[in-house]
């Protein structure tokens, strides 16, 4: 006999995205089944989808970050954990990964144990929290990284105004997204991609049934835009934010600091 648990609802039906996903009032709810559901595949989504170009992107975002020995990492919505051991390597002071699905983290936790790092660098804690409401102290972190987590908070500038709290004078804020690229020819292209093809080929390789990787084109096309986020950031009190678009731009690196002689948000 069949429950309601053994099928429940999708996260995301075709009727909830023909709107705004980010309008969604629910939406934390429905973000944290959709991961739980594909946390299991999702690595291997992550790298047939991308053509592997998901690992240089977050080299990227560590190479933005400047991570030296003195510095205490946050990466949050870390996932599986890719971005945030990618950043131990670095051997910073701490590194601590927060993510709010159980389930990516269960996978965090076995790839944080299962990798060998040097003597030196700490080994990654993983915990899972809320973006928008961090269990942490003011000042607290020198490092803050998001790598494909902001679209997906329920109020971004809630979240980033959040990171600037946690971040001491001086610290960097990094945030790697999904972004339209300008080429008209690469944006047709990736819109082909994205919108036609990967929903069906990653939802059969995961056998996905909350809608996320119908859920993921539909979210990126109608998040805001790189430029839009550096405003955001510099109304939450960021500077000398920049940019650096990735391949073609189908995804952006954002960076901002918080100035010097910034106390709590």
């Amino acid at each position: 006999m069949t429950t309601d648990k053994d099928n429940p609802a999708p996260a995301w039906s075709n009727e909830d995205l023909r709107g705004n996903p980010h309008q969604a009032q629910d939406k934390a709810g429905r973000v944290r089944r959709m991961f739980d559901s594909i946390a299991g595949r999702y690595d291997l989504n992550n790298r047939l989808h991308s053509f592997g170009r998901d690992q240089s992107w977050r080299r990227s975002a560590v190479a933005m970050a400047e991570v030296g020995p003195m510095d205490r990492v946050l990466d949050v919505a870390c996932g599986t954990g890719d971005l945030t051991l990618a950043l131990a390597r670095k051997k910073p002071a701490s590194i601590l990964g927060v993510d709010f699905s159980s389930e990516m983290l269960a996978v965090a936790h076995r790839k944080g144990a299962s990798v060998k790092l040097a003597d030196l660098t700490p080994t990654p804690e993983f915990k899972q929290g809320d973006a928008m409401n961090l269990e942490l102290d003011d000042a607290s972190c020198t490092v803050v990284t998001i790598a494909f987590g902001i679209r997906n908070v329920l109020d971004p500038a809630r979240a980033i105004a959040e990171f600037h709290r946690v971040l001491a004078p001086g610290g960097r804020l990094v945030i790697l997204e999904f972004s339209q690229p300008s080429n008209r020819l690469v944006r047709f292209g990736s819109d082909l991609y994205n919108k036609r093809i990967m929903p069906l080929t990653a939802t059969l390789l995961s056998g996905d049934r909350s809608g996320a990787y119908r859920y993921l084109p539909r979210s990126m096309e109608t998040f805001a835009s790189a430029e839009e986020l550096a405003c955001v950031m510099t109304d939450c009190g960021f500077q000398d934010t920049r940019h650096q678009p990735l391949t073609f731009g189908v995804c952006t690196l954002t960076c901002g600091i918080k100035p010097a002689g910034h106390g709590p948000s």
